[in-house]
C-alpha cells in the first residue's frame, strides 16, 4: 500500500511540474523546500509570512490555548534544525520529548534573532539535499518531505493569524 502511495503521490508531483520534465527525488525535495521557505508557488513561504512582524504581533495570541506565531516560529526552527543535525550524522542535544518546550515567546532582540534562525536553517536544508548523495536521499526523503508539509502547515496558521488580526497584505499571496 505504502509502495502505491509514493508512486501515486511521485506521478502527482511529475503531471505538476512545468520546468523540469523529468524530475529526481533531489529535485522534488528542492523544490518543496524553496516553496516552504523563499519561493511563491502555491501558497505563501514562511520568509514571507513572518516578514515585517513586531515583537508585539509574534507574541499575539488569542484566547485559546493556539500559538503566537513567535511559539509556531520557535517550533519550526527547533524541529527543523533537530533534523538536519541528524541528516548530517550528528546526534541533535538532548531532549525530553515534551513538544510544548519547543513553543516560546521572544523579546524584541530575540525575536529578530529567531526569524534569522529559521530562515538560515530552512536555507541549510537547501545546501543539504543540493549536496546530498542519493543514498542519504533516499535514507531521508520521507522525512525531508514531512519537514516540508510541517512547514507549511504552520506559515498557514501564521497567516491566518496575520489575516484575522488585520496585519495581512494580500498583495504577498493570499487575499
Amino acid at each position: 500500500m505504502r509502495t502505491i502511495l509514493n508512486i501515486a503521490f511521485g506521478l502527482l508531483l511529475i503531471g505538476c511540474s512545468q520546468e523540469n520534465k523529468h524530475p529526481t527525488v533531489k529535485s522534488i525535495l528542492l523544490e518543496q523546500l524553496k516553496s516552504t521557505h523563499t519561493h511563491k508557488d502555491w501558497y505563501v513561504p514562511v520568509k514571507d509570512a513572518v516578514e515585517g512582524l513586531t515583537v508585539d504581533q509574534a507574541n499575539w495570541k488569542d484566547s485559546t490555548s493556539n500559538h503566537s506565531i513567535g511559539e509556531l516560529v520557535s517550533h519550526l526552527a527547533f524541529w527543523n534544525e533537530r533534523i538536519l543535525i541528524a541528516f548530517h550524522g550528528n546526534s541533535p542535544p538532548d531532549f525530553d520529548g515534551n513538544n510544548e518546550l519547543t513553543f516560546k515567546t521572544f523579546n524584541r532582540e530575540d525575536w529578530n534573532y529567531a526569524v534569522q534562525k529559521l530562515d538560515s536553517i530552512q536555507t541549510a536544508w537547501e545546501q543539504a539535499v543540493d549536496n546530498a548523495t542519493d543514498k542519504q536521499l533516499a535514507e531521508w526523503s520521507a522525512s525531508i518531505a514531512n519537514i516540508c508539509t510541517h512547514n507549511s502547515y504552520h506559515t498557514g496558521q501564521i497567516v491566518y493569524i496575520r489575516k484575522k488580526n488585520g496585519w495581512w497584505d494580500g498583495s504577498k499571496g493570499v487575499k
